[in-house]
């Protein structure tokens, strides 16, 4: 399976992240249910990221696994 690759703007710097599109479709449902941006919902996430998590994209198939299990 192939990884999708989407750049947001995070704080001030801009950054690539690469997901399967399943995460992808769902992170959409998450922002659609909480009625904002893909982009905003990235940057929550990385703000509750904990400090010695460094790969925000492991932590966001963390966070979705966690909101729809």
């Amino acid at each position: 399976m192939s990884l999708l690759k989407k750049s947001f703007t995070i704080g001030n710097h801009r950054t690539s992240i690469s997901l399967e599109p399943e995460f992808w479709d769902a992170l959409e449902i998450k922002a659609n249910e909480q009625d904002v941006s893909l982009s905003k919902l990235v940057l929550k996430i990385d703000n509750e990221k904990p400090k010695d998590y460094n790969n925000l994209a492991s932590y966001i198939r963390i966070w979705v696994l966690k909101k729809i299990g």
